[in-house]
């Protein structure tokens, strides 16, 4: 990747590129009124408020407004937006089928036998969110299926639901920057012309630290905050342990990341594992589970050919006849991938507002700002780094595009006072995977929303009251704070400090 970007023709804006920022800014402004003033969390209102930004940038433009158009195109079709669409997809409807089988009154009934009540929950969870996203890779994928699945099960043991929600995002946090087969550790290393096996042993240290504060973090807040009670009626029954059957397809996702697969084929092999897993349980009576809890074609019962095809064998399972007004396609599978679709939109409406800041040179400016005024030590240039990133990240809240952005100037600042590259690598990828899940608008929290606002529908028991407004919830994403204060006081102290002569690394071949 190149330090500058020249290989397309410039966005030229009146005001100059201070201008490139109004569509992100918008956005921004309008995500803090909305979730952080009004208290509304709604993705679909976030979409509108990012198209509005991509609007108001348009009169500013100088020249053709298509290259302005253009350049919205070029952002829409960026690797790093369809990396997670495709996350979310695939992890909600993996999700879903899961606990379709029972598993989250599994987890309620392994949780009452082991004796883990509502205030130790959060703590358990963080390190278990944190063991998955470490093993398959994605905070995002984590959080959508910790979420759907861990989420209940807390709220059932009579946890603090925002405590709760917190831990998983910080488990997701501690993975996306560990995991050797995470987007944001990749890009880190490969950035700063690291390996990646390298870049990783070298960020332990830093993980460690911030996650022992975290876990004890959790450990008191479990304690001091409030819990309530299970709601009535909702105890799980004996047969609720075949519900845990389903760690089998964990593992399989876990394991086949592991072994280097890629995160839609572990996953893809999680869904269809938990689907036979589905249909043995619910044919051996053990779960009230069956083929159409998992996929199901709703037709007109004024269709002949629905009415033949519902009493046919095999097809029958996935065919039901409704009154005309009710007909649609539903199960897990269904549900698990459509209640992402606003937030995929303005994923990719986000990384096409960042391509035109890029490409009015708004980013440019910026690092050349920071890099001429304010980085002229080594400590202030770490220092620069850790802020620098964080910024960029309030911005652009998908954590990899983030990444991406701020890269060329880590590594210029880097170069320019002889800072290794795993050094570099560590402190970008450190506030990209923390702030990411932290800002109220930032991925993997709407992430988190998203798949949240589909549990009134999935369990009786869960109102809307008891979803999570994702302003409420950055105070107690512990780990990804602590992580930013890591890197902080290791800017300030030089703790963990290496130069290009401490030792070598070069540019990874396998990405």
């Amino acid at each position: 990747m190149s330090d500058t970007t020249t290989e397309e023709s410039p966005l030229r804006f009146r005001g100059g590129p201070a201008a490139s920022t109004i569509p992100i800014g918008v956005f921004v402004l309008w995500a803090v009124f909305q979730s952080g003033v009004l208290g509304i969390g709604d993705t679909a209102g976030l979409v509108v408020g990012m198209l509005v930004g991509l609007i108001a940038g348009l009169p500013f433009v100088r020249g053709d407004w298509k290259t302005y158009a253009d350049a919205i195109f070029e952002g829409m079709t960026q690797k790093v937006a369809a990396t997670a669409a495709v996350a979310w997809l695939w992890a909600g409807m993996f999700a879903n089928t899961i606990q379709a089988g029972g598993f989250v009154d599994g987890l309620v009934w392994a949780a009452n036998a082991a004796d883990v009540g509502a205030a130790l929950f959060p703590a358990v969870t963080f390190l278990l969110a944190g063991l998955l996203a470490t093993g398959i890779g994605t905070g995002y994928g984590t959080t959508i299926a910790f979420v759907t699945l861990v989420f209940p099960a807390g709220l059932l043991l009579g946890t603090n639901p925002i405590l709760l929600f917190g831990a998983i995002l910080s488990g997701a946090v501690f993975g996306d920057n560990l995991a050797p087969v995470s987007d944001t550790t990749i890009v880190s290393a490969v950035t700063q012309d690291a390996d990646i096996g390298g870049v990783v042993a070298s960020r332990i240290k830093y993980a460690a630290v911030a996650a022992v504060l975290a876990f004890v973090s959790y450990l008191a807040a479990g304690v001091l905050l409030p819990t309530g009670s299970a709601p009535a009626g909702t105890t799980p029954g004996s047969g609720a342990v075949f519900g845990l059957l389903h760690l089998i397809p964990v593992t399989i996702v876990i394991v086949t990341a592991v072994r280097g697969r890629h995160i839609v084929e572990a996953v893809s092999w999680g869904i269809a594992s938990a689907f036979v897993l589905n249909v043995l349980l619910g044919y051996f009576g053990r779960v009230d589970v069956g083929v159409s809890d998992m996929l199901v074609f709703a037709a007109s019962e004024g269709s002949n050919l629905a009415t033949t095809l519902d009493t046919a064998p095999l097809v029958g399972a996935v065919v039901e006849t409704v009154p005309a007004g009710e007909t649609g396609v539903g199960g897990s599978l269904y549900n698990g991938a459509v209640g992402f679709f606003p937030l995929i939109v303005l994923t990719l409406l986000i990384v096409a507002g960042a391509q035109i800041m890029r490409r009015g040179g708004g980013f440019e400016a910026l690092q050349t700002w920071l890099l001429d005024t304010v980085a002229t030590s080594v400590r202030r240039a770490e220092v620069t780094m850790v802020f620098g990133t964080a910024l960029v990240n309030a911005m652009v809240t998908i954590n990899t595009a983030a990444e991406i952005a701020i890269a060329p100037y880590v590594r210029t600042l880097g170069r320019r006072f002889n800072i290794n590259g795993y050094r570099r690598a560590n402190i970008l990828d450190a506030n990209t995977s923390a702030l990411g899940y932290i800002f109220p608008w930032g991925g993997g929290v709407l992430a988190g929303y998203s798949a949240m606002q589909s549990l009134p529908a999935e369990y009786d028991w869960f109102t809307v009251e008891m979803l999570v407004n994702p302003a409420a919830v950055f105070p107690y994403v512990f780990h990804g704070w602590f992580l930013v204060a890591v890197f902080i006081v290791a800017a300030v102290t030089g703790f963990g400090r290496e130069y290009v002569s401490d030792r070598s690394s070069e540019e990874v071949s396998r990405v």
